[in-house]
């Protein structure tokens, strides 16, 4: 499972730089500052859990079990919150309304939370 989450953080990390030099560059010129800074907003959040995936992925301070909890927590998380993001940020320069979609946001900011608190309340109980 290590390797997997690792790999995870990896992939995430990769595709944040990728997304945000894109975002820097090409959505730029046709982005209003709102709309990128938006857009960024979903970057700074997707490296962000990179970078958790890649501690959870190398700690020795959990168990199987709530590395997994976290990975599956964070892997839905990041595709829901900076995914919807990366589309609500872009809305205008497709034919579908992404709007109509936007409810996932919330939901992944909460699976975000969440992957957090399992950290947080398995540190807890962890015996010194």
């Amino acid at each position: 499972m290590n390797k997997k989450i690792i790999a995870s953080g990896a992939l995430l990390g990769a595709l944040a730089i990728v997304l945000g030099a894109f975002g820097a560059h090409a959505l730029k010129k046709i982005l209003t500052i709102e709309e990128l800074s938006t857009f960024e907003t979903g970057v700074k959040y997707q490296m962000y859990h990179a970078l958790f995936l890649l501690f959870i992925g190398t700690s020795t301070l959990l168990n199987e079990k709530t590395k997994k909890t976290i990975f599956y927590l964070v892997s839905v998380g990041v595709l829901f919150f900076s995914g919807s993001i990366y589309f609500l940020a872009t809305n205008r320069l497709t034919s579908f309304d992404f709007k109509t979609i936007g409810f996932i946001t919330p939901i992944g900011g909460l699976l975000l939370i969440l992957a957090w608190m399992a950290l947080f309340f398995n540190i807890l109980k962890k015996k010194a």
